[in-house]
């Protein structure tokens, strides 16, 4: 019987506090065993102030459609459970050393990105039926703070790997075609504060 262990890893990225990490796989010829949370080992990468998850959603999302950019008040780790997307991730808040910054990250099984609160998570999914998988330390609430930006903004180079329809509402949901583009949300952030 071949066995195949690849262990713990995680990395830094381009935007202040998102991770990108690598889960302990144990691969045998019967299949794969994943450890979607190990919280000795999560623990070590994320950050003291995360709360315990307070709510996990299973999107199951068709090829080339595109979900979000959202970045709600609450902190995110996000994974697919079947199939493989293709995450894009926005660094949106005003205080921050990487506001601005844009990351993207193949995700298959195994891979997950910690998304810190204020950055806003999108994907668009590379597979029939992909099954996408959110852990949240907050429970979503209506009235929630947050910020969207519309994921067809041509400043964030966004190169998403199957080409967007304009107008396609089963690519791009009505709501986040119309969401700001990241100059309009500073833009308007830099007027609000202003007023204060």
């Amino acid at each position: 019987m071949t066995l195949e262990i690849n262990e713990f890893a995680s990395e830094t990225s381009q935007i202040d506090g998102l991770q990108i990490i690598h889960v302990k796989t144990v691969t045998d010829d019967r299949g794969t065993v994943r450890e979607l949370y190990r919280a000795s080992a999560h623990t070590d990468v994320l950050p003291d102030t995360l709360n315990p998850w307070q709510q996990i959603n299973l999107t199951r999302t068709k090829r080339g459609a595109v979900r979000g950019l959202h970045g709600e008040a609450m902190a995110k780790l996000v994974t697919v459970a079947h199939g493989s997307a293709f995450g894009a991730y926005v660094d949106t808040r005003a205080d921050s050393k990487t506001l601005g910054a844009v990351v993207t990250v193949h995700l298959t099984p195994g891979v997950q990105v910690f998304v810190p609160q204020g950055v806003c998570n999108g994907f668009q999914a590379l597979d029939d039926d992909t099954e996408y998988l959110y852990c949240f330390d907050n429970e979503w609430r209506p009235g929630m703070s947050g910020v969207a930006l519309t994921p067809l903004d041509p400043e964030l180079g966004i190169e998403w790997p199957i080409p967007i329809v304009l107008g396609n509402l089963d690519q791009v949901s009505e709501k986040d075609a119309k969401a700001p583009t990241l100059k309009e949300l500073i833009e308007f952030n830099k007027e609000n504060k202003s007023s204060l």
